[in-house]
């Protein structure tokens, strides 16, 4: 019989940080919806290593949100004046401003999604970050006009 117990991120994050300072890599399984269709939520799986130069527009990075004291994993999608980071999850429309380079731990290498590996330098991956980048405003207006069930 086999048991697995959840661990909360917070509570690895230490860990993260120092393999990656080690010049390793590190996988984990995010939760959350905000990533989909990228990443389902508790099925798919991520590997992250450190930064090495500033992030660029399509990055996926695992950063730390002091508004709310949570790890999130969003995706590059512009920048401040200040060189802070603007961020916005695949299913989300809202960005989320400011975002320092300090407080990202990880950026996404590759990941696994239906069990299939996928790195993020391919060409299709590209072009999936671009489709959902540009379509964003249609995407705003269409979840204000659709009927809701």
């Amino acid at each position: 019989m086999s048991s697995s117990k959840q661990i909360d991120l917070k509570d690895l994050v230490p860990i993260m940080k120092e393999q990656l300072d080690q010049g390793k890599t590190v996988s984990f399984v995010p939760s959350g919806k905000s990533m989909k269709p990228m990443l389902d939520d508790g099925k798919d799986m991520i590997i992250l290593k450190k930064p090495k130069n500033k992030l660029r527009i399509h990055d996926v990075a695992l950063y730390y949100r002091a508004e709310d004291s949570k790890y999130v994993v969003h995706r590059v999608v512009g920048f401040e004046k200040n060189g802070s980071y603007i961020m916005r999850g695949d299913n989300n429309i809202m960005k989320e401003h400011n975002i320092p380079m300090s407080d990202v731990i990880g950026v996404v290498t590759a990941y696994y999604h239906k069990g299939k590996m996928r790195e993020v330098d391919h060409p299709l991956y590209r072009i999936y970050c671009d489709f959902w980048f540009y379509t964003c405003p249609i995407r705003a207006v269409w979840r204000r006009i659709k009927p809701r069930r």
